[in-house]
């Protein structure tokens, strides 16, 4: 399906150096991608440097969600979108339960120790820091229309679940 000729930009190859009034013409994926690429990298590296990765952070806050206490199971399949690979989430749980931070009870239900709650809240101050960062120069508002229309163009192509 063609879109509308009045709202038709001609798409030009990636230039990471498009003046302002080029970029309407540059592709979204590389744009995108090139976002997700560096502000991962920075966060995981970030990470790394206090003994922990992002995914943790993800299961230790799926489990501190303030609802019922989640089965690993559920965890898997809450965060497996998220993941590098299809096995990924169920070794972050196993790691986390091995280093204290997670503890599996009688109904084989997981729970926040002590130790993985102030791991926990280390991860939440770091990444609010790092988003500090990353946010410098852009407004709420700026931010929020970037979502907006990321979302929308997701919708445009009718996969909103990133599948």
């Amino acid at each position: 399906m063609k879109p509308p000729r009045d709202t038709f930009t001609d798409q030009a190859p990636a230039d990471p150096a498009a003046s302002d009034d080029m970029l309407a013409t540059q592709p979204v994926g590389y744009w995108s991608g090139l976002a997700h690429a560096v502000v991962t990298r920075h966060l995981r590296d970030a990470m790394a440097r206090i003994d922990a990765t992002q995914p943790q952070y993800w299961v230790l806050n799926r489990v501190n969600d303030g609802s019922l206490a989640p089965s690993r199971e559920e965890i898997v399949s809450q965060l497996q979108p998220l993941a590098d690979g299809p096995h990924d989430i169920g070794r972050v749980v196993d790691q986390l339960v091995h280093r204290g931070w997670l503890r599996i009870d009688a109904a084989h239900l997981l729970h926040l120790t002590d130790a993985g709650e102030a791991a926990r809240e280390r991860l939440r101050e770091l990444v609010t820091e790092l988003r500090a960062v990353v946010h410098e120069g852009v407004s709420d508002e700026e931010y929020v229309a970037t979502l907006k229309v990321l979302r929308r163009m997701v919708a445009n192509i009718g996969d909103a679940k990133g599948s």
